[in-house]
């Protein structure tokens, strides 16, 4: 990940980039976060940490751009319980729910190329028996799948 930007908010709502020396608004701080830096921004008055407020207007933004993040019913549970019942939950556990997700999507993502390199025509294969080709390259045990006199089968 890379260095962690920080921001300062003034009371006029304006949000001021202390690296670059500029103002910047909420999209460049959604494009900051999507090129994977972590944001800070403190209040310029009373150096208090504003950050969590200053997302929830980026999600808030998106959504209204018709970006629906959260579903409705979400949206009703986080009103109803607030922060008493879904902190721990949004702290703990859908942090690390979504770090699992990427991870797998990403490790998912690298061996589909992969299998995508080797060349396979992957249109042939049986949706009853989707694995049937990937096992076809291994040499059958011996005397699996042969008959005897009878015609019936040894396996």
């Amino acid at each position: 990940m890379a260095e962690k930007l920080l921001y300062k908010k003034y009371g006029n709502r304006r949000l001021y980039d202390t690296a670059k020396s500029s103002y910047v608004n909420l999209e460049d701080i959604t494009r900051a976060i999507r090129a994977d830096h972590q944001v800070q921004v403190l209040d310029a008055k009373t150096g208090e940490d504003v950050t969590a407020f200053i997302l929830t207007q980026v999600i808030l933004e998106e959504s209204r751009k018709k970006n629906f993040l959260l579903p409705v019913p979400l949206l009703h549970l986080l009103i109803r319980f607030g922060e008493n019942i879904l902190n721990d939950f949004f702290q703990q556990y859908l942090e690390q729910i979504l770090k699992n997700y990427l991870s797998y999507r990403s490790v998912t993502d690298n061996q589909f190329k992969k299998w995508l390199d080797l060349g396979i025509d992957y249109s042939s294969i049986n949706p009853i028996n989707p694995f049937k080709p990937f096992f076809d390259i291994f040499p059958p045990a011996a005397g699996a799948g042969e008959e005897d006199k009878n015609g019936k089968d040894n396996r």
